[in-house]
């Protein structure tokens, strides 16, 4: 992958959970825009081309033994631009396992939590800082329509992402004197990669789930808001929401 330049007239977007879906499809978008990202995740293989303005960096998010000294690496790796020039970071790695609470073991239970709500307030962590000390920035974390209504079988996911949007609206209150804005989009059925492994997948209809363009758009939208101003939360959702059931899905 090609190493992002030092062009103060682009912006520096970091994006966890950049390799696949929801992401990459931001990363791209960013990208064409002519800005620069630096993307995390577990594997960018599949990215079959380089592309000029992006960094991969991959670390593996669920790894929470690691996780602290990997992103202080990723930090101190790249200063002092990262400290100078970091515009936003969006934190989006997740992934779900649904069933009955008593079909979870303890260590199952225990994996979805790490990854989808402690790796995000350790993400934060991290790089807020940065942020703070630049005195403006955007923090936005990808949640889950499940954060507002819960969901048949996915109790631990649906606790996890409703922790997460307390989180950030608490952080949205907390870093608004440091010129920081904390915000969360809250997608229903997005077509990814998310449903690989999964008995259950939405409707092959186009209506039927959100393509990943459209929350990297919410995303971009929430980043271009005029200064001062901050879009606390997007909520998605499918016009027409249906779910497929049947055999889990090959993962690709």
């Amino acid at each position: 992958m090609s190493k992002v330049d030092n062009n103060p007239e682009r912006r520096l977007v970091l994006i966890t959970g950049a390799s696949r879906g929801i992401g990459r499809a931001l990363s791209l978008k960013l990208l064409d825009a002519g800005d620069r990202v630096i993307g995390i995740g577990r594997d960018f293989s599949h990215w079959s081309l380089p592309r000029a303005g992006f960094e991969a960096v991959t670390i593996d998010l669920a790894d929470l033994d690691m996780l602290p000294q990997r992103l202080s690496q990723v930090a101190g790796d790249h200063r002092p631009w990262v400290d100078n020039e970091l515009d936003a970071v969006i934190s989006n790695a997740g992934a779900g396992r649904f069933g009955h609470l008593e079909q979870s073991s303890p260590h199952q239970i225990r994996a979805s939590v790490d990854l989808n709500l402690t790796q995000h307030i350790l993400v934060a962590r991290s790089f807020l800082p940065l942020l703070k000390r630049r005195g403006r920035g955007d923090l936005i974390f990808m949640g889950s329509e499940t954060a507002l209504s819960g969901g048949i079988k996915g109790a631990v996911y649906s606790a996890c992402k409703s922790a997460l949007r307390g989180f950030a609206h608490s952080l949205r209150q907390e870093c608004a004197a440091a010129g920081v804005r904390v915000g969360i989009v809250n997608p229903g059925l997005v077509r990814t990669s998310f449903f690989d492994g999964l008995a259950f997948r939405p409707g092959a209809t186009p209506e039927n789930a959100i393509a990943p363009d459209a929350v990297a758009d919410a995303i971009i939208a929430m980043l271009d808001a005029p200064p001062g101003t901050v879009v606390d939360e997007i909520n998605l959702s499918p016009l027409k929401k249906v779910i497929r059931f049947g055999p889990p899905t090959v993962q690709s």
